[in-house]
């Protein structure tokens, strides 16, 4: 098992941050791969959609808070973008090369994770098996980014590195997580 803790830096600019840390952690065993992101700090600040009572596949999450991960396999171009919503909608698309070929990914029907929403914190975790979109022998590299959503309406980017002039969670130099 491959077990990697993460923590998440706002790309620069000059909006001002809310006191805010997300960090995690991300394992591969087998083809079973788990996440987990904790955000923390004064979420009153942050628009944060109620639980649903019927989590479905939406389009576009990234327009408000959104945890994602993208998933390549090593020595290829072919990525997967898999985006979650506090309110437990979730999509997953495929992509044949940078920002090429978006197409939603129909391996998965359902993408159930767990939402804890607590003052202070909020935890996501999702535990997917990968088998319907890769092989167990092959390695994968990932890039683990969040975008939140502030009451104002401002939107800061969160990821393990920025490779760009500007936020751009597709560069595949920011899939730095090997499993």
């Amino acid at each position: 098992m491959n077990d990697q803790t993460f923590s998440l830096q706002p790309f620069p600019s000059i909006k001002s941050l809310s006191n805010l840390k997300i960090a995690g952690n991300i394992s591969r065993n087998g083809n079973q791969l788990v996440i987990r992101y904790m955000l923390e700090g004064y979420l009153k600040e942050i628009a944060i959609a109620p639980p649903s009572n019927t989590p479905s596949r939406k389009h576009e999450l990234w327009e408000d808070t959104c945890f994602e991960f993208f998933v390549g396999i090593k020595d290829s171009q072919r990525y997967w973008e898999f985006n979650l919503s506090p309110a437990g909608h979730w999509n997953v698309y495929r992509f044949d090369g940078y920002r090429q070929g978006m197409q939603e990914e129909r391996a998965f029907e359902n993408l159930s994770f767990n939402v804890q929403n607590q003052a202070d914190a909020l935890i996501l975790v999702l535990d997917v098996d990968l088998d319907k979109i890769i092989s167990v022998k092959q390695a994968i590299e990932v890039a683990i980014t969040t975008v939140i959503k502030h009451r104002n309406d401002e939107v800061t980017y969160w990821a393990l590195t920025h490779q760009g002039a500007e936020a751009d969670f597709h560069l595949r130099d920011s899939f730095i997580v090997k499993l």
